[in-house]
């Protein structure tokens, strides 16, 4: 194993298994709810990697969901010990040694071009904080907030994080692999073991990309947060796409075809899209650009204390355009106020807020957070339904209790 890939494994281990009891909070935080109480017993998800305390994660069948209240206190920046994963099957321990990208099909004027991990470490570097979240990220809230049945991971708000990316651009390994003029679409393809659902096997997971977008700001990337990829997200190579859906950034990436016509898979056909009573019969197009959201670092159904300054805190975030702003309701949406932003916004990157709420009386409460981007785009009262539960966007409704 390399010896950078070693000393992180170690340094995230031994992070991950100190990680309780959590650091103290400061005077003017909020308690968690004494139903969701956080512990640091690691729990196990089927084929990850990494340990999963329940301080800071929730396994949902191959998938961890990232708790969204042990993001507060921390940096702009999810550390790998607590972003979530996102696995189709399990996570495969590839050395780097025996890794290579292969680059082939009909949109290269040549025959396919191989590059080592070495080679490609060898070629200009590039570095991208990004935001990175599942297509289905706050799909259970179309159930609990809108009334409506759909299928899929029971995501609530925890299938999104975000790190500071480094690897090559992807439009350099094109170029040096003979890109042709007649190029239209590239589909990656990672090394996990083929998905096989319902009886049907679709193969290992790919999705294609317009040349426009990989020759844009996609990366392929080597390094999460000034450390190898961890071996849950994607080690040693995988795709970064911003701002577009999570399934678009292929993890362990080994082969990347390139094509002089459209490509499919079922990742952009069968799943991927818009279906039901508001989509035409076939489905939408295939989903690209992720949506917008805000939430709060408190669990659903927290208790609170009345008559006692509280500061709540949050994430805010549009894959369209930087946070304008953050409106914040505390009396379930009558009305509204502007929280303060912690961060610059910047493109294809959240920011922190703050604002303090003294709750006066005792009861059930709701509190509602609100982006807008500097597109103008605003997160709307209630999202569009779709029968797979894709990119919830509405205000969310966040419940506790003020004793």
């Amino acid at each position: 194993m390399h010896p950078a890939r070693r000393r992180s494994l170690l340094k995230l281990t031994a992070a991950s298994l100190a990680a309780a009891p959590l650091a103290p909070r400061p005077a003017d935080a909020l308690p968690r709810a004494g139903a969701e109480a956080a512990t640091a017993v690691p729990t196990a998800a089927p084929g990850i990697v990494k340990p999963l305390p329940t301080a800071y994660f929730t396994v949902r069948g191959t998938n961890a969901e990232s708790r969204f209240d042990a993001f507060r206190g921390t940096g702009p920046l999810t550390s790998a010990d607590r972003f979530f994963v996102r696995n189709h099957t399990t996570t495969p321990r590839i050395d780097e040694r025996d890794w290579s990208l292969t680059v082939w099909g009909s949109g290269l004027d040549g025959g396919p071009v191989r590059f080592g991990y070495g080679e490609l470490r060898s070629l200009p570097s590039v570095t991208r904080t990004a935001v990175l979240e599942c297509a289905g990220n706050g799909r259970t809230l179309f159930t609990t907030q809108q009334g409506q049945p759909v299928s899929g991971t029971s995501w609530t708000l925890g299938a999104v994080g975000a790190a500071r990316w480094r690897g090559v651009r992807l439009r350099d390994v094109l170029l040096r692999a003979g890109l042709s003029a007649a190029a239209v679409e590239v589909m990656p393809r990672g090394l996990d073991a083929p998905f096989v659902s319902e009886g049907v096997d679709h193969g290992r997971v790919r999705r294609p990309l317009p040349v426009a977008k990989a020759l844009d700001d996609v990366l392929l990337a080597y390094e999460m947060n000034g450390e190898p990829l961890p071996y849950d997200h994607g080690y040693p190579v995988r795709v970064v796409v911003p701002s577009w859906i999570g399934i678009a950034s292929i993890k362990w990436v080994g082969d990347i075809e390139v094509s002089d016509t459209p490509l499919s898979s079922p990742w952009n056909t069968r799943f991927y899209r818009f279906f039901g009573d508001a989509h035409p019969p076939e489905g939408s197009a295939p989903l690209t650009r992720q949506t917008l959201k805000s939430a709060i670092e408190l669990p659903f159904g927290a208790t609170v204390a009345a008559g006692t300054t509280h500061r709540l805190t949050g994430r805010a975030w549009s894959a369209h355009a930087p946070v304008e702003r953050v409106d914040l309701s505390t009396d379930g949406g009558v009305s509204w106020r502007p929280v303060s932003l912690c961060d610059t916004p910047r493109r294809d990157e959240w920011v922190r807020w703050s604002a303090p709420w003294c709750p006066r009386s005792a009861g059930p409460a709701e509190l509602l957070t609100r982006t807008t981007d500097r597109a103008g785009n605003t997160q709307p009262a209630r999202a569009v339904h779709n029968t797979q539960g894709y990119l919830f966007d509405a205000v969310v409704r966040h419940p506790v209790t003020v004793e």
